[in-house]
């Protein structure tokens, strides 16, 4: 395949990375037969499985639970190698369907497995666990020890790169890196494609997106490719991908969780932040990942991070929850607002409080234009310049955050310190408005209730409204997503007297038909204060629990 430093345009380097990939994914073994060639790929790719796959990588793949697969394999019920090798062939049929891989870590992920197979006790919390990745986060832990990993990076033809702290800490606890994921051009969509991989479909609806930047592990987990994932979100990339196919995400506050040995653009930049974080198919896998990755005590070696240990919060008594019901700009599709009434019920009959959250004073709208700015405070010289120098062509949902938000620009030293101020103002308004639910004798709103995103995942090319997850990035709040239903036109109907507010609640509105999204997952979000990451995922307990599940 040749040597990635000797290539010239950026086609032939996007070529490269396309054919280290597909040569990780020839290494399947036994091959996977019957899967649909391009042409007669269904619109749902979710009964392919069953049809490709033997029952046993059936069984392996589907019928446990993250907590229920670990207590097998350390109880030496299951081999690690057996379980890494359904996940591997699950893998390569996601990939064949859904376009979500960038390398199957094959011959690695066996030659791991058997190690662990061969040890006379399982040692660490994740014991044989096989672990997805997403792509620029760069690889690993022990691997980048035995392996020297080298390909394209954050979905730039420009870059490439190596290991982290973060893959390092779940390597000790144990894991199976078997698995690296796509990502947008940027890694600022919300929508995943790159001139690299090209774009990732949603497993449930081939004609909608999987979310970006973090969909390519949404498709994979939506496929059972994967059953626990490391995600990385700075405006919605967890979670709105794990709303779009119907998973569980979540955004830590940042500084939890390490970050050190990550490469994206503005490395360095303060303005606002990422944070890694996991994407599963069980609500138990998000606490595990907390706790693992914290366990380690990061800020031992990342001084930056926040000195707290993941310590689980228990309430007292019944949760206070408002619910905020739409944000101020763009109207939720019908089957959001149902998915809010549903489990607004269910939280009332469990016992809790629940109030509404009226945001429309607090000026959503105005958050996202100091947000906006604040991802970009050299006016997207950085990530344009990486473009230019490759020669790949910037996509259009790249000049959407970039060129087409009215407040980014490059800002003098001045102007940087005056849009910080207009953050950290936001912020404590935000802060204020919250506290004041407990005034007059009332108790606080312990976590809010809201939409990931005004709708279930959407048709290609069309991810341009963030407001629902990016807000909370502007305020560090953490929050998770969680699945709740599925589109029903018989319920979802669209209501055609309604006049939208604005140009973006027009688009959104123009979007909705309930046999365009029938079937497609619906999720919504439960959001914290900052800090309050442990009494986020404790509230979704309950709130789960009110809703019938264990």
């Amino acid at each position: 395949m040749g040597s990635l430093v000797h290539l010239q345009t950026w086609e032939e380097k996007a070529g490269w990375a396309r054919a280290q990939r597909d040569a990780s994914l020839a290494k399947v073994e036994p091959k996977l037969d019957g899967v649909p060639d391009a042409h007669n790929m269904p619109l749902s790719s979710q009964d392919l499985p069953k049809a490709v796959l033997t029952p046993r990588e059936i069984e392996i793949t589907e019928q446990y639970t993250i907590t229920k697969l670990l207590g097998l394999l350390r109880d030496r019920k299951i081999k690690v190698e057996e379980v890494t090798r359904a996940f591997l062939r699950r893998a390569a049929l996601a990939q064949a369907v859904t376009n979500c891989l960038t390398e199957l870590l094959w011959d690695e992920a066996i030659e791991r497995a058997r190690h662990l197979d061969s040890l006379p006790e399982p040692r660490g919390a994740l014991f044989g666990l096989p672990i997805s990745t997403k792509e620029h986060h760069g690889m690993v832990g022990g691997m980048g020890k035995t392996k020297s990993v080298v390909t394209t990076s954050a979905s730039f033809v420009a870059w490439h790169g190596g290991s982290n702290l973060l893959y390092d800490t779940f390597w000790d606890q144990g894991c199976v890196f078997f698995a690296r994921t796509t990502q947008p051009q940027t890694i600022m969509h919300l929508e995943t494609e790159s001139n690299v991989y090209g774009r990732t479909v949603n497993p449930y609806n081939r004609e909608l997106t999987s979310g970006g930047s973090s969909g390519g592990e949404s498709a994979l987990i939506g496929m059972r490719g994967s059953i626990l994932g490391v995600g990385g979100d700075i405006g919605g990339s967890i979670r709105c991908p794990a709303a779009h196919v119907g998973i569980y995400g979540f955004k830590p506050s940042i500084k939890r969780v390490g970050t050190t040995g990550f490469r994206t653009p503005g490395a360095g930049k303060e303005t606002i932040s990422g944070c890694p974080g996991p994407m599963t198919v069980d609500r138990d896998g998000l606490e595990l990942f907390m706790k693992v990755a914290l366990s380690a005590k990061p800020w031992r070696v990342e001084p930056s991070l926040t000195v707290k240990e993941w310590t689980p919060y228990q309430f007292a008594r019944p949760p206070k929850v408002a619910v905020q019901w739409w944000d101020g700009v763009v109207r939720p599709h019908p089957p959001m607002t149902r998915a809010l009434r549903e489990v607004a019920a269910a939280c009332r009959e469990a016992g809790m409080e629940v109030v509404d959250w009226d945001c429309e004073g607090l000026d959503h709208e105005k958050g996202w234009d100091i947000l906006s700015a604040l991802y970009w405070p050299d006016g997207g010289e950085e990530v344009l310049g990486l473009i230019k120098e490759s020669g790949e062509p910037i996509l259009p949902l790249t000049k959407f955050i970039i060129h087409e938000q009215p407040t980014v620009k490059e800002l003098t030293q001045h102007e940087l310190w005056q849009l910080c101020v207009k953050r950290d103002e936001y912020r404590a308004r935000y802060a204020q408005a919250w506290s004041k639910t407990g005034n007059g004798g009332n108790r606080e709103v312990d976590v809010i209730l809201c939409p990931p995103s005004f709708g279930a995942a959407i048709p290609h090319g069309q991810s341009r409204y963030w407001g629902y997850t990016a807000h909370w990035n502007l305020l560090d709040y953490p929050a998770a997503v969680f699945p709740v239903t599925k589109v029903d036109p018989a319920l979802d109907v669209k209501d055609l007297s309604y006049v939208p507010k604005n140009s973006q609640d027009k688009f959104v509105y123009d979007m909705y038909s309930p046999e365009r999204f029938r079937n497609a997952p619906v999720s919504l979000q439960v959001v914290g204060r900052r800090q309050e990451d442990e009494k986020v995922l404790a509230a979704l307990v309950e709130i789960e629990r009110a809703m019938g599940r264990a």
